[in-house]
């Protein structure tokens, strides 16, 4: 078998909480090293692609922005995809920060989309 892409979740998997895993430092830098495709995935909104290569480099993890797809990018591709561009957004920067990169104006008067994002551990009941 040839692996050929690199898809993995970053918390729980690579990370636990801002620590990485033990060896996910030398599996990431194979993987680079290699030159195969690598997507690190998370459904946590809150955080940029160079937010997340910072988190990484601090716990001595070196990997480019480039590699990160959060959920607000998801976001931002799914909406780019249908008509209109205005929104209004109740959540974080780095939603808002995807939906600019988008194309989409940011907006409370007359917006084609209304996107609200929760925090789950609030839900939860936990501090955040």
């Amino acid at each position: 078998m040839t692996i050929k892409n690199v898809i993995c979740d970053i918390d729980g998997v690579l990370m636990h909480d801002n620590v990485a895993v033990p060896g996910a430092a030398e599996f990431l830098t194979g993987i680079l090293e290699k030159g195969l495709p690598l997507v690190l995935l998370t459904n946590y909104p809150s955080q940029t692609g160079q937010d997340l290569a910072n988190r990484f480099a601090t716990a001595g993890v070196n990997v480019p922005d480039s590699v990160f797809y959060t959920s607000a990018m998801a976001t931002a591709d799914f909406l780019r995809r249908q008509e209109g561009k205005k929104a209004y957004v109740v959540g974080e920067g780095a939603l808002i920060h995807e939906l600019y990169k988008a194309g989409f104006t940011i907006t409370d008067v007359n917006p084609d989309f209304c996107h609200r994002w929760r925090n789950p551990l609030l839900q939860l009941g936990h501090d955040a």
